[in-house]
């Protein structure tokens, strides 16, 4: 039997795997590999999944996670997890780009793209992933992420560059002003959460010219700055996991037509390929 977790940080989702088919789905609290310690790591799982998958002999686990990015702090996850699951003869923990680009791509070669509340890509040789443009986070990139169109958001509200009755109807639907919004990004923890939070505005009022423009240049940026990078791009489709891509996919397929690239996949969670990808 085999264990998937795709994990956040504010939530896991785990799939029991036998023969091919789900066999069991639990959701437990969120894991962030680089903030906590692999004795809260080991407390979180033990409190939360073991009591829902005691029953079952599983064999293998598969964990793809924000911040596994090194080798010291993929050891403390797999540590963990062996802790919690001593049965597994096999336990990989990968980041969340290495499970969107087996999602994504399966075992064939392509360019995967993450876009949620953040943003990333590589380019996925149908094994490992190969090249990757570092994202740098909300404030130095994540073009296109949920993160930057709030951002975006709120900025152009601020500085009067969207319709008068536009702004209004902002501020009035999220309980907002310029001072709830400064303390919110400034001096309050999560900012990046608090701007992807304003983003589904956007998807609202998509057809209004200015909203339109906004989402669509974001796009645009997200293609120059991030998959222009990689050597074949314009030969092969750029698939995408996550909401916002999922949502905005007309947009974002403008986006790409608009710089002769295409749009492949677009899938709202990895977990369906990712059961896919490890039942085969």
């Amino acid at each position: 039997m085999i264990l998937i977790a795709d994990c956040g940080s504010t939530k896991i989702d785990w799939c029991l795997i036998e023969n091919g088919k789900v066999a069991k789905q639990v959701f437990t609290s969120g894991i962030n590999a680089l903030l906590m310690s692999e004795e809260q790591i080991r407390q979180t799982i033990a409190d939360e999944l073991v009591p829902e998958i005691k029953e079952y002999e599983i064999d293998s686990v598969y964990y793809y996670g924000a911040g596994c990015l090194f080798d010291d702090i993929c050891a403390n996850v797999r540590r963990a997890i062996a802790a919690n699951i001593p049965s597994a003869k096999t336990i990989e923990v990968d980041t969340d780009l290495l499970a969107a680009a087996r999602a994504l791509c399966g075992k064939n070669p392509g360019i995967a793209c993450i876009m949620g509340t953040g943003s990333n890509s590589c380019y996925y040789d149908g094994v490992k992933i190969v090249d990757n443009v570092s994202p740098l986070g909300y404030i130095l990139g994540d073009e296109g992420s949920g993160a930057v169109l709030g951002k975006l958001l709120v900025g152009d509200v601020l500085k009067n560059q969207l319709p008068a009755a536009l702004c209004e109807k902002f501020l009035k639907q999220y309980g907002l002003d310029r001072q709830k919004i400064i303390e919110s990004v400034y001096k309050k923890p999560a900012a990046n959460r608090f701007l992807a939070s304003l983003s589904p505005f956007l998807i609202e009022n998509i057809e209004e010219p200015a909203v339109h423009r906004l989402v669509l240049n974001a796009f645009k940026a997200f293609f120059v700055r991030n998959i222009e990078n990689y050597e074949g791009y314009k030969t092969m489709p750029v698939s995408f996991v996550g909401s916002v891509a999922y949502y905005y996919r007309d947009v974002l397929e403008e986006a790409a037509s608009s710089l002769s690239i295409k749009v492949g996949t677009v899938i709202k969670s990895p977990m369906e390929g990712l059961v896919k990808y490890h039942s085969n």
